[in-house]
């Protein structure tokens, strides 16, 4: 497990804010009258021999800003239990890191995450889902486009999202 030195507490801040949501059973930009925003994620995910290499980047149709959100990645098999994360990303339980977006202006895109993961063992695929699990407050009311679910073959090959 790594330990943050910086940014702990917005990390923090948004897991347990990720957690209360998904724990709870509500759905991240659930209509609360806050500012509209339309989150998607695009990138590339491969998987070799156990390793995962993904690249996803945050979109924001708008139109209105975000200033942070927290983005799930859910695996079908479990990770190893040792794992470096980049900083602003979590992980939540066996199979689930959470990353914080950062700023998302209207119609902006966000920073790049990149992850470099080991799963247990090596399958011969593994499914990814990608989700919105908070969204600072903004209300989404096109769900479709910030939840993905990509199949991933053990060939190395990319897989576009």
């Amino acid at each position: 497990m790594r330990v943050w030195t910086r940014g702990l507490v917005a990390v923090a801040g948004a897991v347990a804010v990720a957690v209360g949501v998904v724990g709870g059973g509500a759905v991240a930009g659930a209509d609360s009258g806050g500012p509209e925003a339309d989150l998607a994620y695009h990138g590339v995910v491969s998987l070799d021999q156990g390793r995962i290499d993904l690249r996803v980047t945050p979109r924001n149709h708008g139109p209105s800003a975000v200033a942070d959100a927290t983005v799930r990645l859910t695996w079908s098999a479990p990770l190893a239990a040792r794992q470096q994360l980049p900083d602003g990303c979590a992980r939540l339980g066996a199979r689930v890191v959470v990353c914080r977006t950062g700023a998302l202006a209207a119609d902006g895109v966000g920073e790049r995450i990149g992850l470099r993961l080991r799963l247990r063992g090596a399958p011969s695929e593994v499914a990814l889902d990608i989700g919105t699990v908070w969204s600072g407050g903004a209300v989404d009311r096109n769900r479709g486009n910030d939840e993905q679910h990509v199949l991933v073959l053990d060939t190395g090959d990319a897989y576009y999202f």
